[in-house]
């Protein structure tokens, strides 16, 4: 394909993904405190970590896939990649689970369980999932 035939990059591609990136690089980081045993430093109480620790590997593999999935799905996006769709869609796999997890076979700790957190992980990922998918002209 030449530069005749390929889409412009749109502004808009930029903004999100720049955006995007730096959003989930706090679900990098919080998920990195945690399987890195850091979460003192934090000063998370000693209920908090223990809770944190109770996730079954499933749980943790599901939390990796959403985070990790979203955070590649950013610089895939910037790299203007096909494959920032899947990977997003990987990431909303994981979010699902880990939700599910979350709020239906545990007890979250109530100065853990943000509802507006919760609710701003879910619309920006599913807002990434459909921004890439209307960017699949633009993707290479």
């Amino acid at each position: 394909m030449n530069d005749a035939t390929m889409a412009r990059t749109p502004w808009h591609l930029w903004a999100v993904g720049i955006l995007t990136l730096l959003w989930n690089s706090v679900g990098i980081y919080s998920y990195m405190m945690t399987r890195l045993d850091r979460l003192e430093s934090l000063e998370m109480t000693a209920e908090q970590i223990a809770w944190f620790e109770s996730f079954p590997v499933w749980a943790n593999a599901l939390w990796a896939l959403g985070v990790w999935g979203a955070f590649f799905g950013s610089v895939l996006l910037l790299l203007r990649s096909r494959w920032a769709v899947t990977s997003i869609a990987i990431s909303v796999i994981g979010l699902v689970g880990t939700t599910f997890y979350q709020r239906f076979m545990t007890d979250i700790p109530p100065e853990l369980d943000s509802i507006g957190l919760t609710a701003a992980i879910w619309i920006i990922t599913l807002f990434m999932l459909w921004y890439a998918l209307r960017m699949r002209g633009v993707l290479r």
